[in-house]
C-alpha cells in the first residue's frame, strides 16, 4: 500500500497508532513519522567511513531493540534510516557536494569520492541484513496485511 502523504504527521504518535502506518516504497515517510524520526535521525550520519560505521550500527542496534520490542513500525523506520544512509552516501560519493543537478536541471558529471563510496557500502551492508531479516519480513506482511 502506498505511504500516505496526507496523514497530519505533526499529530499523530505512530507507536501509539501502528495501525496508521504505511510502509510505503524504499524511503518514503523516513523524515516525517514520529517519535521514530526523532530517535533515529540524531544518529543519522555518513560523512566518513569511520563516522558511517558509528552511524549504521547504532541504527542497526535501533532497529534489533525495536524488533525486541515488537514495534514493527521501529523496524521499518530503522530500515528506512539505513537505506537512505546508503542512498544518500551515494549520492555524495557520485557528485560533488551531493547535487545530482545542476541550475539547469541538467546531470552533472561524476566525481566518484571514494570515501562516501566506502560509507555507502558499511550502509548498504546494514540496510540489506534489516530488510532481509526474516522476523522483520514476516511483520511487514502481516502489518500490510492486517492495515491496508
Amino acid at each position: 500500500m502506498a505511504f500516505d502523504y496526507s496523514m497530519d504527521f505533526k499529530n499523530i504518535d505512530f507507536r501509539k497508532n501502528p495501525e496508521k502506518y504505511r510502509v510505503g516504497r524504499g524511503e518514503q515517510g523516513v523524515l516525517m513519522v514520529e517519535p521514530y524520526k526523532s530517535e533515529i535521525l540524531e544518529h543519522w550520519r555518513f560523512k566518513t567511513p569511520k563516522i558511517a560505521e558509528q552511524s549504521s550500527q547504532k541504527i542497526y542496534d535501533m532497529f534489533l531493540e525495536y524488533k525486541k520490542a515488537d514495534d514493527f513500525v521501529g523496524m521499518d523506520m530503522a530500515r528506512k534510516f539505513l537505506q537512505m544512509g546508503y542512498t544518500r552516501s551515494r549520492r555524495y560519493a557520485n557528485y560533488k557536494g551531493g547535487k545530482k543537478y545542476n541550475k539547469h536541471g541538467e546531470v552533472n558529471e561524476r566525481d566518484i569520492d571514494e570515501e562516501k563510496a566506502e560509507s555507502a557500502k558499511i550502509f548498504e551492508e546494514k540496510w540489506i541484513k534489516a530488510r532481509e531479516d526474516e522476523e522483520y519480513l514476516n511483520r511487514k506482511k502481516e502489518h500490510q496485511k492486517n492495515y491496508r
